[in-house]
């Protein structure tokens, strides 16, 4: 009976192990868990940014230059652009009113027709009177957003009234347009001035 007591002092031994790499394992995958939790909800989120933004109601009547931009959540140049347009927000926000239009809302069907949305980002400038005077459509590097929005505030020619940058396609399923449209994905949009 003696061979017999070592095993269970063995069997122990191995529980005890295990229940102890069980629990690191846990650890570990709870912590793997809470950054990356952590890391996602830092990232700055488009549906936030559209509450904060300024109705365009007001925008267009409340004599400020407007950046209105039509966007989408699923929209991945809108995501990766979200930082920069929250950046040039805390920058210009005092000066320039910052619209945001989700396109997959059926209330803004008007605004999407009336300035030929078909490609996202897409960036409309307002002047203080609340009248388009030019568009810029796709991904645009900070420092033309910037330039554009300086020569907004000034009520000077916007250097870029009318430039195109990589888009996520877009196509309104409540337009009542035919299929054939002649305005397709690519595109331009002629500025206003």
């Amino acid at each position: 009976m003696t061979s017999s007591t070592p095993e269970p002092a063995n069997s122990t031994n191995g529980a005890r192990i295990r229940n102890f790499l069980i629990a690191l394992a846990a650890i570990v995958l709870t912590v793997i868990f809470a950054l990356s939790f952590k890391t996602q909800t830092t990232a700055v989120s488009l549906s936030a940014m559209a509450k904060e933004s300024v109705p365009l109601e007001t925008a267009l009547s409340n004599g400020k230059p407007t950046l209105m931009e039509f966007y989408a959540d699923w929209c991945t140049s809108c995501q990766s652009m979200a930082p920069e347009i929250e950046s040039l927000k805390e920058q210009y926000g005092n000066r320039v009113n910052f619209v945001m239009l989700n396109v997959d809302n059926e209330k803004w069907l008007p605004e999407i027709l009336s300035y030929r949305i078909d490609g996202i980002p897409h960036f409309v400038y307002l002047g203080n009177d609340g009248k388009s005077i030019g568009q810029a459509i796709g991904e645009q590097p900070h420092k033309i957003l910037e330039e554009n929005l300086i020569a907004l505030v000034e009520g000077t020619t916007l250097p870029y009234a009318q430039a195109t940058g990589q888009t996520s396609e877009f196509s309104s399923s409540l337009s009542q347009e035919s299929a054939a449209d002649p305005r397709s994905h690519g595109s331009q949009v002629v500025n206003k001035s």
